[in-house]
């Protein structure tokens, strides 16, 4: 059947209430899960929080593989972040923790959403000027071609009012939607924040990083254990395919195919925690 969410059209069919199921299936048993064993969830949580970190700063460019940021981190108070990878992976690394350890705490609104992009960038004196604020000039999405060209993946809410009220609207949406599956509505915040992409740089991570927070705000707390920036590492190519696939209707498109997306790899990320845990005695 089809459904609007938010501007956006939906196609609700079986197949998407069924892996809504599956999900919140989990989901329901995690509470007894998370209460067993603290050493060994804490384990866990780690190896994702190392891998979270290396997918999404790879994502937009980094080098720094996942063992490179381990030992960033084990020497993080000491160490000097010269270059633009080791910022990149300090800034998330701290705007992860904090949404890990005050998810509650932290509102969805402007002022939030602005104090962590200003934490991702804190150690970039290349990003000062920007940092915290939303865009001050044209942001499109642009991918380089093998000749050294650039091509226009897709154009961005144009920036100064547009941004704001592109923004406010979302997050005005966000806060008084109480109809919609929770999971439907965190996958619809992120699309168009993608869509608007309302900051100078670090849109990409912002997005994955407030994935983390709108699904920890909604109950599904067992995302801290298992990385789903590491899945859509794994599928680059398809993450932004789809984005542009359903960017390329704009306005008012139809975010099926997103939808769908983000749901697959929720559920291919649960199923390797529900792996993990099995592996474990103490947890299983």
């Amino acid at each position: 059947m089809k459904e609007t969410v938010y501007n956006f059209g939906l196609n609700l069919d079986w197949e998407m209430l069924s892996r809504l199921r599956l999900l919140d299936r989990f989901d329901s048993a995690w509470e007894t899960l998370e209460s067993k064993d603290a050493m060994q969830l804490q384990e866990l949580k780690t190896i994702a929080t190392i891998r979270s970190i290396g997918s999404s700063t790879r994502i937009e460019g980094s080098q720094m593989s996942n063992e490179e940021v381990e030992n960033l981190l084990k020497n993080i108070k000491i160490s000097k972040l010269e270059s633009r990878d080791a910022q990149e992976v300090a800034g998330y690394y701290e705007a992860l923790e904090i949404i890990f350890d005050s998810f509650n705490e932290i509102k969805i609104r402007e002022n939030d959403i602005k104090s962590l992009h200003n934490i991702i960038l804190k150690h970039s004196t290349k990003d000062l000027w920007h940092k915290g604020d939303y865009k001050q000039m044209t942001n499109a999405v642009e991918a380089t071609m093998s000749d050294g060209t650039k091509k226009i993946i897709f154009q961005t809410t144009e920036a100064g009012i547009p941004t704001q009220d592109a923004m406010r609207s979302l997050i005005n949406w966000y806060n008084a939607e109480n109809q919609v599956h929770p999971l439907i509505k965190c996958a619809a915040f992120v699309y168009e924040f993608v869509s608007i992409h309302p900051f100078q740089d670090g849109n990409g991570r912002m997005s994955r990083l407030l994935t983390n927070l709108l699904l920890l705000k909604n109950g599904y707390h067992w995302i801290q254990y298992v990385s789903l920036e590491h899945e859509i590492e794994s599928r680059k190519v398809e993450y932004y395919k789809v984005l542009r696939m359903c960017q390329a209707q704009r306005p008012n498109e139809d975010i099926s195919l997103w939808v769908e997306f983000f749901l697959d790899c929720l559920r291919s990320i649960q199923t390797l925690l529900n792996d993990k845990i099995s592996r474990h005695p103490k947890l299983s």
